[in-house]
């Protein structure tokens, strides 16, 4: 539930949201979505958190981290660690929960709402310390992949859940011919 006079704040866990996207088959146009929600409210801020590969000479992140800066998206980036496992596997961490939780906490006394886009279970305590600060939190995740993206605890803390295969029609695009986000180990 939106009311149209409350001040509304978007927080994108990038690679978690690319991964529910790509799990239904369809990629997110961002100009669509921050039209989405401007329309259900007066939002303030829109963040999209994302880790960046710095080592190599092209990042196919780069292109949507720049269109985002240019159109009303405030980035928030840190490079990306690469390191090799046990099993010799090239592997990359890039965790930007204590980033998007920080921001959130410290926005929370200018909404009246916010919107996480993440089915991550470790933003239960961020949910309830929203709450418990007088924001309303809703939650964009899915339940229609196999697995499910969203963490129970997390849908169960929230106060309202948004089923993102809902949004496909509004928010939505055909998944593009190029390479894609990718998904940082956690």
């Amino acid at each position: 539930m939106f009311y149209r006079d409350e001040r509304l704040a978007l927080f994108i866990d990038g690679s978690n949201l690319y991964a529910a996207a790509k799990a239904l088959g369809f990629d997110i146009d961002y100009k669509l979505l921050r039209q989405e929600f401007m329309r259900r409210g007066k939002l303030l801020r829109a963040f999209y958190y994302t880790a960046l590969l710095e080592s190599e000479d092209y990042s196919p992140i780069r292109p949507l981290v720049d269109w985002l800066q240019y159109n009303g998206f405030s980035m928030v980036t840190k490079p990306a660690k690469e390191f090799v496992d046990s099993m010799g596997r090239r592997k990359v961490k890039g965790n930007m929960d204590i980033e998007l939780a920080v921001d959130a906490i410290e926005l929370a006394p200018h909404v009246d709402h916010m919107v996480l886009f993440s089915g991550d279970g470790d933003f239960r305590p961020l949910v309830e310390a929203l709450q418990r600060r007088g924001v309303r939190v809703s939650i964009v995740s899915t339940t229609r992949s196999q697995p499910p993206m969203i963490a129970d605890e997390l849908r169960r803390q929230a106060d309202n859940f948004i089923e993102l295969d809902e949004l496909k029609d509004v928010i939505g695009r055909s998944p593009r011919e190029m390479e894609p986000e990718p998904v940082v180990q956690e």
